[in-house]
């Protein structure tokens, strides 16, 4: 099951957010052998300081068993601002349309004791569930294209389980230990569909965020404090102010509506605190 993590809802999610980093350690520093700064166990960048949205599997215990972060690519991103030499001297995909996905991992490690290929705690059915989790949230906002720097491990990956990009942008470039590629992939239903038929997924992936708070919620180690709430709220009035489509204004909005919820329940909850 996904839950979604953003800048609204993250302060409920302090504890699934700190096993995301630690998973993120394991897989990228320790398996991979990338050159990430982890600090306490944990792998974290300067993207992870935008309000970026993470997709978080869980496994049937509540543990985090993958993750997947999505950045909007007109503010900072990974392709623009670190891999920019895979482009070759292109610019990079700046739109309100395309997202970038990246640090996708799965911790092979506790999954890979399950036999069934198809079953819900196995390393293929994560993967998968992560990949539908990102496109129907992606179509859900509006996004049309996903831009994801990849290696060749995982362009493999994502062709066997059917989500292969449609196309590259640059060339395969080398970066210290490994070689990094940017992949492009559209945000569609019959991608989805495709990839739901290969793993035999089933159903809604994503875990209400009511009900994500009620069974993994902690509210004990983050608090959305006014000044950062109302930081978000300025800047989804800017998407707002900026939507050049239906789509675009839907998505605007529907954050908007869940801001401004989220700061109901928080003067609530102060208030009763106070009381």
């Amino acid at each position: 099951m996904i839950i979604s993590i953003d800048g609204i809802n993250a302060h409920h999610f302090s504890q699934l957010l700190e096993q995301t980093y630690a998973l993120r350690a394991r897989v990228f520093r320790d398996r991979l052998g990338w050159d990430v700064d982890v600090n306490d166990g944990l792998e974290t960048d300067v993207f992870d300081t935008l309000n970026p949205t993470t997709l978080v599997s869980i496994d049937s215990s509540g543990k985090v068993v993958g993750s997947m972060r999505i950045l909007q690519t007109t503010g900072p991103n990974m392709l623009a601002d670190v891999f920019s030499a895979i482009l070759q001297g292109e610019a990079a995909p700046r739109s309100p349309l395309i997202w970038e996905a990246t640090r996708l991992c799965v911790d092979t490690d506790r999954l890979s004791a399950t036999d069934c290929a198809r079953a819900k705690n196995s390393i293929s059915y994560v993967t998968s569930e992560i990949m539908i989790a990102a496109c129907e949230y992606a179509m859900d906002a509006g996004v049309t294209d996903a831009v994801a720097v990849i290696d060749p491990l995982m362009n493999r990956v994502l062709k066997r389980s059917g989500n292969a990009p449609y196309d590259y942008l640059g060339a395969p470039t080398s970066m210290g230990k490994v070689t990094a590629m940017a992949g492009l992939l559209d945000c569609s239903i019959e991608r989805t569909e495709r990839l739901r038929a290969r793993s035999d997924i089933r159903g809604d992936v994503f875990l209400k965020e009511h009900e994500a708070i009620a069974r993994y919620g902690d509210q004990s180690k983050q608090t959305q404090t006014p000044k950062a709430l109302e930081a978000l709220r300025t800047y989804f009035q800017e998407i707002l102010a900026n939507a050049d489509n239906p789509r675009e204004l839907r998505s605007a909005l529907r954050m908007l509506a869940e801001l401004e919820k989220e700061t109901s329940l928080k003067l609530t909850e102060d208030a009763t605190t106070h009381t």
